[in-house]
């Protein structure tokens, strides 16, 4: 019977496998790997081939098998069928003094061609020799434990994984790169995300040979570089560092970028985003001087930016959360708005304490959507305008069935709903895609006297 080895290897060459690996390679009846694994082993006696298209490669080996039976015993077919070739590696006819080796980078059944080779081989035919594999040493070389980072192949595939880690800010990544999928695709992407939160760029070149190089970039300087073929990208999140001053020139009123605000690291979600905050202000239908409340705050960013249109109004920015709330009064410094007023509580309870609004905007509920909206009717001022922002259809339909109820009571209630599904446009290599964003619906409800 033949048995077909799969060897783990390096960039270290023969120097990276224990003596009783070296030992299976070098007594290979048939050795095949890329022409700089070959590279490795110069003299070896055995038959080669470069491995370059997996198939190709397969097919090969099948014919090289073949011949071997031939010399043993007579073979009539020309050409051998992958059943054909399952039933020729385990006739008694050969002896276990063939044997194949394909050697492969790492750890082959890591994003390697062990997966493929499983579908060409029965497993009992193969057996896995796994080397250090370059996420582990890109990990290891920035002292960085990484047993829950989020891990991208980008050979031959596009970056959607990765930019879904990213949306979700993930605290690691690691990126296996290709000739597309490089360095500078990678910091493209990343900064055209507009994320709440930054990311320490890691190029590791060449891991484990003599050229290994390993550094730490910002994004925005990552395209001018040049990088080595072999590498990998790996990115850790950083907390934001809001010390230094904002040039509030600088920043739009309306549609502030996600980046400028101090936001929850590992809920993203929390923050409304920047497209949608615009279309809230829209539906609110705000007016100078008016008293808003922004229920479910979050961080801030709703009513930091009515605040800055309209600094005679006055925004209550409720949140029940502690963290939350000190999100917002950190974001109410930052941006150096003095007529928000942060609120520490839960609705609908802690509404009663407030001036009477003009105009309501529920970001947040924590569950109880129709209790408060059932204080917020009563509290509303004549003409005023309550806004919502759902993600869910079960929210909505509890928000759709109280509006119902109340109009059989008080039918000057009326609502519009605008449901939101908006598309980031991102680089992917050479190429730009657009991105989706979390649908939303805004439920926009007017009391007309």
């Amino acid at each position: 019977m033949v048995t077909i080895h799969i060897v783990g290897i390096g960039l270290d060459g023969v120097a990276g496998l224990s003596d009783s690996i070296r030992d299976i390679v070098e007594s290979a009846a048939l050795l095949s790997g890329s022409e700089r694994h070959l590279s490795y082993f110069p003299h070896h006696p055995a038959p080669q081939i470069v491995l370059r298209d997996l198939t190709e490669t397969v097919v090969e080996i099948q014919q090289r098998l073949a011949a071997w039976q031939q010399q043993i015993t007579p073979y009539d077919s020309e050409d051998l069928s992958i059943e054909g070739f399952s039933s020729l590696i385990q006739s008694p006819s050969l002896t276990q003094q063939y044997h194949v080796v394909i050697l492969v980078s790492g750890d082959p059944l890591f994003f390697g061609l062990g997966r493929l080779l499983l579908t060409w081989f029965p497993p009992e035919d193969l057996i896995f020799h796994p080397h250090v594999s370059s996420i582990q040493l890109a990990f290891n070389r920035i002292k960085v434990p990484w047993q829950d980072a989020v891990i991208v192949s980008g050979h031959g595939r596009s970056l959607e994984k990765l930019n879904q880690a990213l949306q979700q800010n993930a605290e690691k990544i690691a990126i296996l790169t290709d000739n597309n999928n490089t360095p500078a695709a990678i910091a493209n992407l990343l900064l055209s995300l507009d994320l709440p939160n930054t990311y320490q760029f890691w190029v590791c070149e060449n891991l484990g040979g003599t050229e290994e190089k390993v550094q730490s970039f910002a994004s925005d300087r990552v395209a001018s570089q040049t990088f080595a073929a072999l590498n990998v990208v790996v990115l850790i999140r950083q907390s934001a560092d809001f010390k230094a001053p904002l040039d509030l020139s600088q920043i739009p009123c309306s549609g502030i970028p996600d980046q400028y605000f101090l936001s929850f690291s590992d809920r993203p979600g929390l923050m409304t985003k920047r497209e949608v905050r615009s279309l809230v202000l829209g539906e609110l239908e705000l007016q100078p001087n008016q008293i808003i409340w922004d229920i479910g705050a979050g961080t801030g960013s709703v009513s930091i930016e009515m605040a800055r249109l309209f600094p005679e109004s006055t925004i209550y920015a409720i949140e029940k959360t502690a963290a939350g709330t000190s999100l917002i009064e950190q974001n109410i410094h930052r941006f150096q708005v003095n007529n928000v007023i942060s609120i520490h509580g839960e609705a609908p309870d802690i509404l009663h304490r407030l001036r009477s609004p003009h105009r309501i905007f529920i970001g947040g509920s924590g569950g109880q959507i129709s209790e408060i909206l059932g204080l917020c009717s009563l509290r509303l001022i004549a003409d005023g305008i309550i806004v919502i922002a759902l993600a869910t259809l079960e929210h909505l339909s509890t928000v759709l069935d109280w509006i119902k109820q109340r109009q059989t009571v008080e039918p000057g209630w009326h609502y519009q709903l605008l449901q939101v599904q908006l598309s980031r446009s991102v680089p992917i290599a050479n190429l730009t895609r657009f991105s989706p964003l979390n649908p939303v619906t805004l439920v926009q409800i007017k009391l007309n006297q």
